[in-house]
């Protein structure tokens, strides 16, 4: 049986559409199975999983956007596909001179203005809810120091300490000796400064990265909804060991998190902060 050329072109358009959602779907599920919680995953090629409603909402944002540019790529590729199969030389000898249609200009003009309407729409919606800070349950100040982090809980008895890359413990250049610990499904309000140079207080998993700049008092807040261990780094570059300043968030239940306060106060108030180290001496 002798197939016409558009028959060919929509069947090969069939294939080339099935085979990138095979695809897709294998990636999903492969990236499913890898995926660890709060931390990078081998092979991962998405976004971390989510850990807070901010990071919820991202992610959702991020899908929407995906498929969107994936149908306007395909959409295009037929386009191109159809004009290059009926409109060549041979296909087409005698070109149409046409040079408006009315509904044509229309549609490309419309289409492209709503689509970038339900772009911007959920756009400031996230935007939104990322600024406005909620009522916190509690508030912890995050200070970026040449090269590691140091919290204060000014709400549970203003102790500070220091947190420090461990070259001992995995994940390797990600875990600390002090990390920072939250209780479960709170509003925790993160203040931002820095004692040096400009750093970045980003935790993926929560959907969160905002400048601690000298001087200067920023915020930005998360809702841990899974206990477990986050980490992040930071995002500015600082110095030469930028690269190991990690940050580490711990996230317990209520009961333990107000043993750990309790803990906390003793063993900050004994010995003060934990000792200065270069961070880039510890990774090696």
């Amino acid at each position: 049986m002798k197939l016409s050329m558009g028959q060919i072109v929509r069947r090969a358009l069939g294939l080339a559409l099935g085979l990138a959602v095979v695809a897709a779907g294998g990636m999903l599920f492969a990236g499913s199975a890898l995926a660890e919680l709060g931390q990078p995953a081998v092979w991962e090629y998405k976004l971390q999983e989510s850990g807070s409603p901010v990071m919820d909402q991202i992610t959702g944002f991020h899908n929407f956007l995906l498929w969107l540019i994936t149908i306007i790529v395909l959409f295009v590729l037929a386009l191109l596909i159809i004009v290059m199969v009926k409109f060549n030389a041979k296909s087409n000898p005698t070109p149409s001179r046409t040079t408006h249609n009315t509904l044509i200009e229309v549609v490309w003009t419309i289409v492209p203005v709503l689509i970038l309407v339900a772009v911007a729409v959920p756009s400031f919606r996230l935007l939104f809810l990322e600024l406005d800070v909620p009522k916190a349950d509690i508030t912890i100040k995050a200070t970026g120091k040449q090269w590691y982090w140091s919290y204060a809980y000014p709400d549970n008895g203003k102790f500070e300490f220091d947190s420090l890359m461990a070259a001992d413990k995995q994940p390797r250049l990600l875990a600390v000796d002090n990390e920072m610990v939250v209780p479960v499904n709170k509003v925790i309000r993160v203040q931002t400064t820095g004692a040096d140079v400009i750093h970045s207080f980003a935790i993926p998993a929560f959907g969160i990265k905002i400048d601690a700049i000298p001087g200067r008092l920023n915020e930005t807040w998360f809702k841990a909804t899974k206990t477990g261990w986050y980490y992040g780094q930071c995002s500015e570059l600082c110095g030469k060991d930028h690269a190991f300043m990690p940050i580490a968030v711990h996230v317990v239940t209520d009961q333990e998190f107000t043993a750990w306060v309790g803990d906390a106060k003793k063993k900050y108030a004994a010995s003060g902060t934990s000792e200065f180290a270069s961070a880039g001496a510890a990774a090696q």
